[in-house]
C-alpha cells in the first residue's frame, strides 16, 4: 500500500517533528554516538592535504592526499622489512615454527608483489602474534583504502603492541598521538637514507609460483615455499 504523500509544507513538517517522549535516553545516546563518529571522520579528512612527514630528517615533500601518503609509506615500510638482516632467517623457519616475524616478512613480499589479499591475511597473523609492525602495515593499508574505522582499530592495536615483550621491530618507528591524523596517531618511520629498493617486478617473479591453499571461509591464501627465504636474500643482495 502506497504511503500518503504530504500535500503541504505544514504536513511534511508535522511528519518530521520529533515528539516528546517518542525517543528513549538510549536512542538519544545512540544518536550522540553516531554524530561523534561522523565528526571524528570529518576531523580525519583535514589530514588529506598534510605534507608527507612520515620519515624523520628528510626534506618536506609536496602535500599528498592522506591515502596517497599511506600508500607510499606502506610500500617503503615493506621494503624496510624485507631488507632487515633477520627477515630471511625468520621466513626460512616459518613453515616449521609459524613465526609471526616470518609471517610479517612474507606479507611484505606479497604486498610488494600486489598480492594484497594474501598480504592482509598474513599481516593479521603477524599482528595477532604480537608484531606491532604488522599492525602498522594494516593501519597504513586501511588508510590507503579510506577505511577509517579499520585504520583506527589497528592504530589502537599498534600502540598496545608496542609495549609487548619479545617485539621484533625490523623497521624502527615512533608513534605520536595527535588530534588531527587518522586513528589519532602519526607514525614516524626511521628508514636509512641510502636504503636500496628491491625491484617489485623481481618480487612478483619470486612469489609467482607459490602454493595457494584454500582455507575454509577465507578463500585462497598463498603459502611461502621452502626456498623463498633464499630468494629473498638474493633479491636484497642484488639490489645493493
Amino acid at each position: 500500500m502506497r504511503s500518503h504523500q504530504p500535500r503541504t509544507i505544514e504536513e511534511a513538517l508535522a511528519r518530521a517533528r520529533i515528539f516528546a517522549g517518542v525517543y528513549t535516553p538510549v536512542d538519544l545516546e545512540s544518536s550522540r554516538q553516531r554524530i561523534t563518529e561522523q565528526l571524528l571522520e570529518l576531523r580525519w579528512m583535514k589530514a588529506f592535504a598534510l605534507p608527507t612527514a612520515s620519515t624523520r630528517g628528510r626534506p618536506a615533500q609536496a602535500p599528498l592526499m592522506l591515502h596517497e601518503r599511506a600508500a607510499n609509506d606502506l610500500r617503503a615500510l615493506c621494503q624496510g622489512v624485507i631488507h632487515d638482516g633477520d627477515a630471511a632467517r625468520r621466513l626460512a623457519r616459518f613453515d616449521a615454527a609459524r613465526d609471526p616475524g616470518g609471517a610479517l616478512a612474507f606479507a611484505c613480499l606479497l604486498m610488494l608483489a600486489d598480492r594484497e589479499e594474501g598480504a592482509q591475511f598474513w599481516l593479521q597473523f603477524a599482528a595477532g602474534g604480537g608484531q606491532a609492525t604488522g599492525a602498522l602495515c594494516l593501519y597504513l593499508l586501511h588508510l590507503r583504502r579510506g577505511e577509517w574505522r579499520d585504520a583506527q582499530h589497528w592504530a589502537r592495536q599498534m600502540a598496545h603492541l608496542e609495549n609487548e615483550p619479545c617485539q621484533y621491530s625490523p623497521v624502527a618507528h615512533e608513534i605520536v598521538e595527535t588530534t588531527s591524523a587518522a586513528g589519532g596517531v602519526t607514525v614516524f618511520i626511521d628508514l636509512p637514507d641510502d636504503q636500496t629498493v628491491v625491484s617489485e617486478a623481481a618480487v612478483k617473479d619470486a612469489v609467482e609460483d607459490l602454493d595457494v591453499d584454500l582455507i575454509d571461509e577465507l578463500g585462497a591464501i598463498p603459502q611461502p615455499s621452502p626456498d623463498l627465504a633464499h630468494q629473498l636474500e638474493d633479491l636484497v643482495t642484488a639490489g645493493r
